[in-house]
């Protein structure tokens, strides 16, 4: 596994500790769960702003989140995101679903 150094606030180093200690882990554990945590989220939210801006499609915006699309139409069901699915890709999905 490689190693990364960076240098953190006062603060941070702190609220590690204190997350490390409610875990009862060690502190590289609880910032590794942060960072994953983290770009998840980061990726969620990049996934959000493009979709809502027309620039990613359903399935797109999927895969920059790094979800299944269950899970995406999960996370646009929670975030109230309007559809950005036209007539035709409607009609184009329900024929695939036909065929299955």
């Amino acid at each position: 596994m490689p190693s990364i150094s960076a240098r953190i606030p006062d603060d941070d180093e702190e609220a590690i500790e204190a997350v490390a200690e409610l875990l009862g882990e060690d502190k590289s554990s609880v910032i590794r769960k942060a960072l994953r945590e983290g770009l998840h989220d980061l990726r969620v939210q990049v996934a959000i702003q493009r979709y809502q801006s027309g620039d990613l499609s359903v399935n797109q915006a999927a895969r920059v989140a790094g979800v299944s699309l269950a899970e995406w139409f999960e996370i646009a069901r929670e975030r109230n995101l309007t559809s950005q699915l036209t007539p035709d890709d409607i009609e184009t999905d329900a024929e695939a679903a036909r065929e299955i």
